[in-house]
């Protein structure tokens, strides 16, 4: 699978959720759709290319895209932790409008 067909499977589900694609295609969609797929062959699942994954599936589960931080993060900042899936208004704002998205994940969590 590439990065253009997983998007187009993921836009399908994920648009009727209210979940669109970062609009900056070029320099964000599409390497982070590339980091899964480099995630889903190295763990066999597509971890968050955001953060570090252990390679545990059980460890990572609440960072296997789409994270479980996205909803919250969404609903907060309009963006999820990567700014891969966002809101259509978040899309729509300038740059210089977007907030930081903290990180959510407990750092007991956290694999360094």
């Amino acid at each position: 699978m590439t990065a253009q067909q997983l998007y187009q499977a993921l836009k399908k589900i994920q648009e009727p959720k209210g979940c669109y694609f970062n609009r900056d295609l070029e320099n964000m969609t599409m390497p982070l759709l590339e980091s899964l797929l480099e995630n889903k062959t190295r763990y066999g699942y597509m971890a968050c290319p955001c953060r570090i994954a252990s390679g545990d599936y059980e460890q990572d589960r609440d960072i296997i895209c789409p994270c479980v931080y996205r909803e919250p993060d969404m609903e907060e900042y309009g963006a999820c932790f990567c700014g891969l899936y966002v809101t259509r208004e978040w899309n729509n704002e300038p740059a210089e409008e977007h907030a930081y998205v903290p990180e959510r994940r407990p750092p007991e969590k956290i694999v360094f």
